[in-house]
């Protein structure tokens, strides 16, 4: 249990968005609380995905520059800097971990805001969209875990089901209405995770990270990584997060 209160907030609603608030049958997500010790431990790949898939891939939140997407390759280059797969953004621009991205960081024309963290934005949420549906057959039949500590609503009196140090309300809907979300409101967290009905795929992502992980099969990341629009690296499923 992560021990987070609600102080505040407005009763969740029924649907969140799209999405559908299943308030009894939580078994869908079982296949994700059954973790063995060191299977999708807390802070590595598989502990915000899910343990058990042929390949991983990290998908990078972008940076922005006048509120246009900037990716971390192009700003590691201005820093005379690389990206490799488990750099973490204050490696990309030379700060401190845990550093504030406030007025006294930016690079001018070439980003001002650092990557958002928490779950999928929308702009990478749409682009992994179409991928993920090449590589399912139930796309129409999707499940969704939404952390219930995100402060906007209150959860209290619905169902969580347990991941690595979170504990997950669980949503259903299709796969387009992973983005309807922001028709409830414009700044309401996407899900943390997705997966199909057939469990082909499974999208994973945290309110401290600033990516998101996607695990499948191979041919699945393949074509993650040739997408245009998505900045992406393979990782490990026993890799850190960040």
């Amino acid at each position: 249990m992560d021990g987070w209160t609600h102080l505040g907030s407005e009763p969740g609603p029924a649907l969140y968005g799209r999405l559908r608030v299943e308030n009894e049958d939580l078994g869908p997500a079982r296949w994700l609380t059954e973790r063995r010790p060191g299977y999708g431990d807390f802070g590595t790949v598989a502990g915000v995905a899910a343990p058990g898939f042929p390949a991983y891939a990290r998908v990078l939140h972008p940076a922005e520059l006048d509120e246009r997407p900037v990716r971390w390759d192009t700003v590691a280059a201005a820093y005379g800097r690389k990206v490799e797969p488990l750099t973490n953004w204050h490696e990309v621009i030379g700060a401190e971990p845990f550093h504030q991205n406030g007025e006294d960081h930016g690079l001018p024309g070439v980003w001002d805001e650092g990557p958002g963290e928490g779950p999928t934005p929308v702009g990478v949420a749409r682009a992994l969209i179409p991928v993920l549906a090449r590589h399912t057959g139930t796309p129409e039949h999707c499940w969704y875990g939404l952390w219930h500590g995100y402060g906007r609503w209150d959860w209290d009196g619905i169902p969580t089901f347990p991941t690595p140090e979170r504990d997950e309300i669980l949503l259903s809907g299709t796969l387009d209405d992973a983005v309807s979300p922001e028709l409830l409101e414009a700044f309401a967290e996407l899900p943390d995770l997705w997966w199909p009905q057939d469990r082909a795929w499974c999208v994973g992502g945290d309110t401290d990270l600033a990516g998101t992980y996607v695990c499948g099969s191979e041919e699945l990341i393949a074509d993650l990584l040739a997408t245009p629009g998505l900045e992406a690296h393979r990782v490990s499923a026993s890799d850190r997060v960040g």
